[in-house]
């Protein structure tokens, strides 16, 4: 299964550094874009564009579910046998998403009920899918107990 990154602007500095670290640390196919549009609905058009047919989505939000590390980790693996040949993951810009984008989620996801900057986000989910990777192969990273 091809993971893709769908995000709204573009890192700089500090947190560019972070997303490259884990970004390289992933494993298998691993595609980050960065979008961009001049106001909610132009982002919102430019990420659903941006999807590959058939693409399973999870929608970075406020919003959704706000789940552990390892059921995160379950749900990616259930994914990954389920079939789909795309996961995407969208982090929308400052002021969000549309209603239209969030439609078109198969999962929402949040990092907790607190407002978080979209371009910290992207860093928080890098980790993340790193995380849910040593998880999922046995390793040792994520420690729970």
């Amino acid at each position: 299964m091809r993971l893709a990154l769908h995000a709204i602007g573009r890192l700089r500095g500090a947190e560019a550094e972070l997303a490259a670290d884990y970004a390289k640390r992933l494993q298998g196919t691993f595609q980050i874009r960065e979008l961009s549009g001049k106001t909610a609905k132009a982002e919102g058009a430019a990420l659903l564009k941006a999807l590959p047919d058939k693409a399973l989505v999870v929608l970075l939000d406020e919003r959704g579910q706000d789940i552990s590390s390892c059921a995160l980790a379950k749900k990616m693996q259930a994914w990954q046998e389920s079939g789909p040949q795309d996961l995407v993951f969208l982090i929308g810009g400052a002021d969000g998403v549309t209603e239209e984008v969030r439609g078109r989620a198969d999962f929402i996801l949040a990092f907790g009920r607190k407002t978080w900057p979209h371009k910290l986000v992207r860093v928080m989910l890098l980790e993340q899918l790193y995380r849910i990777q040593q998880i999922n192969a046995g390793h040792p990273y994520h420690r729970s107990g």
